[in-house]
């Protein structure tokens, strides 16, 4: 780590679910990170996410960003995912005035997301593009301790959104990932209650292909 640059690690949770919210994290690199032991969030469980993302608050600035079901909805009217994506790290970005950022990439192309980053970027940042330096890679979260961080910062966040949504309906609603039989069978029944598509709850996202395929197998 450089004395002299500020050095961030920025990465999701929460892209791929069709119920809640998707949050981005970013951490500044500090010393001593590496001897916390911090790794890709998935490795750890989730009493070890919550016990490092204390320490890391505690040790260093770190910022989040979320964007709400219903928010995604909309904006996939006229965005990808991957723009989303690009739109969210920016403004980390824009929040931690960084001279290096490390990202994992959410596209399948890491040189295009960084480009698309750097212009986004230079557009909302007010930013040249000598004046920050992006390295955007797979796995990032398993190479570079600072990322590791920022995915167990919002690792931690997409958890706590979706235990609160839980108790707040008051019901077991899984992970909110299309490949948990729990949150399939949650929006099952959340489908078989309702009248129309109008009524369903502004938390599951309409616009994900799951969502869909279930409505055309219910009476919505």
């Amino acid at each position: 780590m450089s004395t002299m640059l500020r050095e961030i690690g920025i990465d999701e949770a929460g892209r791929g679910p069709v119920i809640g919210s998707l949050f981005v994290a970013g951490v500044l690199n500090f010393e001593g990170l590496e001897v916390l032991g911090v790794r890709d969030s998935k490795r750890l469980s989730s009493k070890r996410r919550e016990q490092l993302a204390k320490l890391i608050l505690d040790a260093t600035e770190v910022q989040v960003v979320e964007l709400t079901a219903k928010e995604i909805d909309e904006r996939r009217k006229s965005q990808s995912m991957n723009e989303i994506t690009v739109d969210l790290f920016a403004r980390i970005i824009e929040l931690l005035h960084p001279d290096r950022v490390y990202v994992d990439a959410a596209d399948v192309n890491p040189e295009r997301f960084a480009y698309n980053l750097r212009k986004k970027c230079r557009c909302k940042c007010n930013m040249r593009e000598r004046d920050i330096e992006i390295i955007s890679e797979f796995k990032a979260d398993v190479n570079y301790p600072v990322v590791s961080a920022a995915s167990i910062v919002a690792k931690v966040h997409r958890d706590r959104s979706i235990r609160e949504l839980a108790t707040e309906i008051g019901t077991e609603i899984g992970s909110g990932y299309p490949a948990d039989p729990r949150t399939i069978q949650f929006l099952k029944r959340l489908l078989d209650d309702r009248k129309d598509k109008n009524s369903i709850p502004a938390y599951v996202r309409q616009s994900w292909k799951t969502f869909e395929r279930l409505c055309s197998n219910s009476m919505l």
